[in-house]
């Protein structure tokens, strides 16, 4: 029950007289001690991105995605020259620092700047960042632009309700699960029913020095494995 009420003593939600909106997300980099963030280039990143996405040998990375896999470079091509370019969705990508390839994709979208709302997606890390420091990274670099630079009040992730990888992922940076929309959408001629996570303004400190703590270089050994998890830094 909200703690505010209006002059008919009725619930209401808190004040925001003085909110005036967010910026749009700007194309311009993001940079980390282990990957950059840059807006997709197709021309210079196409080529790495599908020879990283041909490292998943199964294709599995593309069960969950409404697109994909593609049968040839060329294909892929035309799917980023009709999909990536616009503003939003915001395609970013993401380039490891030590090799200078572009090793998979992120972007915004949904974005809401009169209300502070905005969600990430078309999440694809090829295995060449998957479990590495550099997922984790890119993830806080994205986040540290709402809530750092632009002051958005809510950042979203939803994925199919089946896709029990990606709603770990979405625990494990810090997303508060918030329930089920059922049948809210279709994709490759099957159901799916999304899965609704967020992280608020108000989370966002917090989350912020449990990211820092955890990529600090001194959190990995010798081989690259972490020494402590991402949770236990939280707890």
């Amino acid at each position: 029950m909200s703690e505010h009420k209006n002059s008919l003593g009725q619930p209401i939600g808190f004040p925001m007289q003085d909110w005036t909106g967010c910026e749009f997300p700007s194309r311009s980099e993001m940079v980390g001690q282990y990957c950059r963030l840059e807006p997709i280039d197709i021309q210079l990143h196409a080529d790495d991105l599908y020879q990283a996405y041909g490292k998943d040998q199964d294709q599995s990375n593309w069960t969950y995605l409404p697109y994909g896999p593609f049968e040839n470079k060329a294909d892929f091509v035309t799917w980023l020259e009709a999909t990536s370019l616009g503003d939003d969705p915001l395609f970013y990508t993401v380039i490891d620092l030590k090799t200078n390839q572009a090793v998979g994709v992120a972007t915004y979208l949904r974005i809401n700047p009169k209300d502070g709302v905005i969600e990430v997606g078309h999440i694809h890390f090829s295995p060449l960042m998957q479990q590495t420091p550099i997922s984790t990274e890119a993830m806080y670099l994205m986040m540290r632009r709402v809530f750092n630079e632009l002051g958005y009040r809510r950042y979203e992730w939803k994925c199919d309700s089946l896709n029990g990888p990606s709603r770990a992922a979405a625990l494990r940076l810090g997303f508060q699960f918030e329930g089920i929309f059922r049948q809210l959408t279709m994709y490759k001629a099957r159901n799916r029913d999304t899965a609704w996570f967020s992280i608020l303004d108000k989370e966002w400190p917090k989350l912020e020095a449990t990211f820092k703590s955890w990529l600090d270089p001194e959190n990995f050994d010798e081989t690259g494995k972490q020494r402590s998890s991402l949770a236990s830094f939280r707890t």
